[in-house]
């Protein structure tokens, strides 16, 4: 539904660039910020199956009134010579419909990778070593989703209309429910362990009740469950790490804690209990490294676009690729890579570094983001070389197309690919595998949560160089008419931001501990 929103905003609801710009990445972010709300309920009560299962039909309402906006009359604004001029209540039902989807996806983008990932036991190696190709694959059949609708999807919308273009995503989400449910009989299912949000909060309650307590040296007398599985529903033992001691506190016996009865968890935690705290904890920084490389992905679906809107789309005399489409080659880029680092490039790392995955969780995200650091120089020195043409050309205020393709836009869309498949798969899998058993739908939102604050971010810099570069009269670096504008000084900002990021993210991977858990 990204790939072309914005200029459906633009045309239909009749808004400028940078509030239609805005609105999607408002959008967007929602759409990554809702799993939280579908993760929780998936750990504390209703297990990933059924949490599927609730949201996609919320997803498909969505989807439904959104083709209606766009095909029902009184719903779809009308239009005169080009110019939409929607009424507020029309207006009102695009929005509605619109996070009604991110409310959906809040119960599904959580909880499809985790579910899948459910399926293959930890304590058979060779399972545990297909899980690692699991997320590869996932994310690599996502972009095939991706790829038809960044290509055939918007060349659909653009020629034969906007409410056929939402009506098969419609009907594809209809058939994918179908899928889903066909295949019940065969799911393995993670029990739901309670609420996590509780089990935190006894663990800072218990901290704070004995924060005059000292922990003893020998860490095996801290308190744990004498059975093999751990006293969280579902979830294995976790051995104790150094890392954030004032928690150990939570799991310091005193003469107080009856531990022959029923042990009040608000006084009293177990080391596993103790140690979920300080994986979140732990995951917390490499969470937010991911955001400003979040921010790049989003601009696939904003700046780009709108860059391309002013490039010569033809191929051949007769058919022209709208702006949006050429998201396909971020797809394609994903789809090549994806066999590539599975098949070719971990197992020659594996022989080097002797890790089963090739490359550790943290090395494969940070050479993502190094990757995302040169898409924005390549976007930013596209932009450069198409100022300039229109600066030899005077062509300052012409409506038409630069004499410049669109395919030179290829490159920068190919590199956030490659970064996607080291950076957000290797979240995908790190988030999962780091995660304590009982919280592993959370802590995959969680690594959602990184695209919408991402997107909220872009929305914030947009926002602020606006306001900024159109002070006195000027038309600011994101001009409705790019070629008065200065796109190119957003993209090296984004580029700045991005290698901070980076150096900041190789402090974070050095002092990272990894989870050891205790198989039952």
């Amino acid at each position: 539904m990204s790939s072309n929103i914005v200029n459906f905003m633009k045309d239909r609801l009749n808004q400028a660039n940078a509030v239609a710009v805005n609105n999607v990445t408002n959008w967007s972010g929602t759409c990554y910020a809702t799993p939280l709300l579908g993760a929780f309920l998936a750990d504390a009560y209703f297990g990933r199956y059924c949490t599927i299962a609730t949201f996609m039909i919320i997803y498909i309402i969505g989807l439904v009134l959104l083709t209606m906006a766009a095909s029902v009359k009184g719903l779809e604004p009308v239009c005169h010579n080009g110019v939409c001029n929607p009424t507020s209540a029309q207006s009102t039902v695009v929005f509605v419909a619109l996070y009604l989807i991110a409310l959906g996806t809040g119960g599904i983008k959580p909880c499809v990778s985790s579910f899948g990932a459910d399926q293959f036991d930890d304590s058979d190696e060779s399972e545990k070593k297909s899980k690692t190709s699991f997320f590869n694959w996932f994310y690599f059949s996502i972009n095939i989703g991706a790829m038809i609708a960044a290509s055939v999807l918007v060349w659909i919308q653009t020629k034969l209309g906007w409410g056929l273009g939402f009506g098969i995503p419609a009907v594809a989400m209809a058939i994918a429910v179908v899928s889903f449910f066909l295949g019940t009989p065969l799911y393995r299912h993670q029990k739901p362990g309670g609420s996590p949000f509780t089990r935190i909060a006894q663990v800072f309650v218990a901290s704070l009740r004995k924060s005059g307590e000292k922990v003893p040296d020998d860490k095996s007398l801290l308190y744990e469950v004498s059975d093999k599985e751990s006293a969280i529903e579902g979830s294995r033992k976790l051995e104790h790490t150094e890392q954030f001691k004032f928690f150990d506190k939570a799991a310091v016996q005193t003469q107080y804690d009856n531990i022959d009865s029923t042990v009040n968890s608000w006084k009293l935690c177990t080391v596993t209990q103790v140690e979920e705290l300080k994986s979140l904890v732990r995951l917390l920084p490499i969470w937010a490294s991911g955001i400003i490389f979040s921010t790049v992905y989003g601009q696939m679906s904003t700046m780009f676009v709108l860059q391309g809107d002013t490039m010569d789309p033809h191929i051949g005399p007769n058919f022209k690729i709208p702006a949006a489409s050429l998201s396909v080659f971020d797809t394609i880029s994903v789809i090549i890579w994806v066999p590539i680092y599975d098949r070719v490039i971990v197992p020659v790392a594996r022989r080097i570094t002797g890790n089963e995955r090739g490359f550790t969780q943290l090395t494969r995200m940070g050479i993502g983001l190094i990757i995302s650091i040169f898409s924005m120089v390549a976007a930013g020195i596209l932009e450069v070389i198409r100022l300039q043409m229109v600066a030899r050309l005077n062509l300052y205020d012409h409506e038409g197309y630069l004499p410049m393709t669109i395919f030179w836009q290829v490159p920068q869309y190919f590199l956030v690919g490659a970064a996607e498949v080291f950076t957000f798969i290797g979240q995908l899998e790190f988030f999962y595998d780091q995660a304590p058993d009982a919280m592993r739908s959370l802590c995959s939102a969680l690594s959602l949560t990184t695209v919408a604050l991402g997107n909220y971010l872009s929305t914030f810099l947009v926002t602020v160089v606006t306001n900024i570069t159109t002070r006195n009269g000027q038309l600011g670096w994101i001009a409705d008419n790019l070629n008065r504008g200065h796109l190119d000084y957003f993209y090296w900002l984004l580029a700045i931001l991005s290698l901070v990021n980076f150096l900041v993210y190789l402090l974070i991977a050095k002092w990272y501990t990894y989870k050891k858990a205790t198989d039952f």
